[in-house]
């Protein structure tokens, strides 16, 4: 019966222990909605129509569901996100069986320059390509394909610039 409790009491210590470094909030020491973000509208420059635009949206909403800053919608804010999208590709993953010519399923991957400084300041926070991939399966219209996956691949962009300007060590 002791080595029961024993047991019992080592199992507990190390359920509690695994829950010690949790945190909640931000994780870049910050107070959650201290410092206000701007986000510049990303610039294209790639051949795919309307990435800019949907990479921004995406951008402000993974940031704005974050909470670690504010979006500044009126004036500049304590810190500025400016982004190139300087590439689109698109790989073959399958093809359609009986033609090795036409692909089924596509890996597509878009990469962005994005910069974050403070204007104050004018410090640079981070200064690096991003990159962010989706899957799309083409059906009978590749272009259909591609203006439909164009929000999860920008979404896919936006978590990763988020994670890094959210808990990235400064």
């Amino acid at each position: 019966m002791r080595a029961l409790n024993i047991l019992a009491v080592c199992v507990m210590t190390a359920l509690l222990n695994g829950c010690a470094a949790y945190h909640l909030g931000p994780v870049n020491d910050q107070v959650a909605g201290e410092k206000s973000i701007e986000i510049l509208p990303f610039n294209n420059q790639t051949l795919e129509p309307r990435l800019g635009d949907a990479v921004t949206q995406a951008l402000r909403e993974r940031l704005q569901t974050d909470g670690t800053y504010r979006i500044a919608t009126h004036g500049e804010g304590d810190v500025v996100v400016t982004g190139v999208i300087t590439r689109y590709v698109r790989d073959s993953l399958s093809y359609l069986p009986g033609d090795v010519l036409t692909a089924e399923n596509y890996h597509v991957t878009i990469t962005a320059h994005v910069t974050v400084r403070e204007p104050d300041s004018g410090k640079v926070l981070l200064d690096k390509n991003v990159s962010g991939s989706t899957l799309v399966q083409v059906g009978t219209d590749l272009a259909s394909a591609e203006r439909q996956s164009a929000p999860l691949l920008a979404e896919d962009l936006a978590r990763n610039v988020t994670e890094l300007i959210t808990e990235g060590a400064w």
